[in-house]
This record gives C-alpha cells, structure tokens and sequence, in this order.
C-alpha cells in the first residue's frame, strides 16, 4: 500500500488541531447577524432597561431569533451545532442540525449503549463499529452519521469510514469531496490524506469511500482492510464504519468480523422480519459481537 493508514492518520491529527477560545453570547450573536455597533448599543441599552439578557433583548428587538440564542450557547460551551444557513446542505444530520430535538435525543440515548457494548474501557482490543441493514433504504447511512456526531459530542476523536464500496452517500450527507478514499486507499492508489475534518465539529472526521471499484467485496476481504481498521482504532476514541446493504451480498459481514462489533438497522414498516432474523444469525457465527437491533423511523 503506498500510503500506509498510519501515515494518512499522523498527518490528519497534525493539520487539523484548532484552539477554541471563548467568546460572550452577545458576541456571538453579534458576529452570526452582522449587527452593527449601533444595533449592539439598542440591545445593550433594551437589556439595561429591563433587565433581560443580551439574547432574550436581541430577539425582542428582532435583531436575532431564537435559533440564533441556542446557536450561540452552543458555541460557548463548544457544543457542535450548525449554523440554520448550514442546514439546507445536509438535512439528515438531525443530531447536528436539531441537537435539541427528540430525533437528536433518540440517537443520545442509544448512544451509551454502544458505549457501554463496543467501546467500553478495559477490552484487550479496541473496536469499530459496523452498521449494516439487510436492504437499502433502511436508513443505515442515516444512522451512522447521526451516531458518529453524537459520539464525537462526547469529546472523544470520531472517526466515520464509509465502506459502502457500492452506493456511497457520506461525502453527500457531510458535503465533502469523494474523489479519492478509501477504496483508492486498499488498492494502493492514494498518495495525499485522505480522512477530512467535519467543518464546524472539531472531534469528528470522515474517511469516505472513493472511486466506485470493480471489486468492492475482495477490497475488504484483503488483509490491507484490517491492517487499516486496526491502525484506525489505535488512532481514534471511536470508528464507525457504514456498509453495504447485505442484499448486495457478504459486504456488509465481512466488514462487521474486521471491526469486531456491529448494530443492526431495521426500518418500520419496511424490513422483513424474516431477512433480520437470516441477519441476526448469521452474525452469531461471525467473530463480531451484535450491539442491538435500531428501528429506524426516519
């Protein structure tokens, strides 16, 4: 491989460390809006004459929204949150785009689970996560996005690897470029960094999938694919990687043994029960430990 995982991953860390420094909500706000010294003298004066803060005068004035308040505290306590003018470019991220909202909620609460399962202190070998479902559609890419945001909300260095060889979507759910990745990476083709920083969340990175290849199986079934989970792990607090939908073949278990953990995605009113159990159990005779079944509404 002419680009060792190690090499790609040393020079990630070392290009993307950033100081966070702390600012007042007033600032914030100030900043987001492009008010102006006067209108920051209005609200200023509004907030000494009742007694409110700066936020609540800024919305009372009409200077800023709610949306604004929450953005703001959420960057004062370094809580990753987009901007509203961010949104519109990836909609799936609910736990990025609504972080207060209850689908944002229902990722956080399935979150120590997978803590507690797949990534918990004291194992003789760190693990990645892989997320599988039995068709597309399920929501799997959804859901693993969703899970390495909360994940890298913990303050612990978050890895998403998008090993869907076949039908990759993360570089479009993150709206990054997907020129070279991680099949150019197995078939010793890339020689620069792969593995992007999250813009505006500080702990999380994508490694996304690349070039479509002929032969996406035979890519992950290559020693070169463990060496690289195995290096990856060493290198990040958690890695989530997303798969191929097993209705396109072994993908999607060959990934789950290398990462040695995996967490099945079903869709209401959409997955067969019959394909989750043939899943279930196939999985019982690989060497991955099942984190759960997630049904999915989204």
């Amino acid at each position: 491989m002419s680009a060792t995982p190690e090499a790609t991953v040393r020079r990630t860390g070392s290009a993307t460390s950033q100081v966070v420094h702390d600012r007042s909500i007033g600032d914030i706000i100030a900043s987001t809006r492009n008010l102006t010294a006067e209108q920051v003298e209005r609200i200023a004066e509004h907030q000494r004459k009742t007694g409110v803060r700066f936020g609540e005068a800024a919305v009372a004035l009409g200077f800023a929204n709610a949306d604004d308040v929450l953005f703001a505290l959420a960057q004062q306590f370094h809580y990753p949150y987009a901007a509203e003018a961010q949104r519109d470019a990836s909609p799936e991220l609910v736990t990025l785009n609504q972080p207060f909202s209850y689908q944002a909620e229902a990722f956080r609460a399935v979150r120590p689970q997978i803590m507690m399962r797949i990534f918990g202190e004291g194992r003789k070998e760190r693990r990645a996560l892989a997320v599988i479902s039995p068709a597309a559609g399920d929501g799997k890419t959804y859901f693993a996005a969703n899970l390495a945001v909360v994940l890298a909300q913990l303050g612990g260095r978050t890895l998403l690897v998008d090993a869907d060889l076949r039908n990759a979507r993360q570089h479009a759910v993150f709206n990054i470029p997907n020129d070279a990745g991680l099949s150019g990476l197995l078939a010793g083709r890339v020689e620069s960094n792969v593995i992007k920083q999250i813009q505006n969340v500080p702990n999380l990175f994508l490694l996304p999938a690349g070039a479509t290849p002929p032969n996406p199986l035979e890519l992950v079934e290559r020693p070169a694919f463990d060496l690289l989970i195995k290096e990856l792990t060493s290198k990040f607090d958690h890695v989530v990687v997303d798969t191929p939908a097993t209705q396109y073949g072994a993908d999607g278990e060959v990934i789950a043994t290398r990462c040695g953990g995996a967490v099945i995605v079903a869709r209401k009113d959409a997955s067969k029960v019959q394909a989750l159990q043939e899943l279930v159990a196939s999985l019982a005779d690989l060497d991955a430990t099942l984190a759960g079944v997630v049904v999915n509404e989204y």
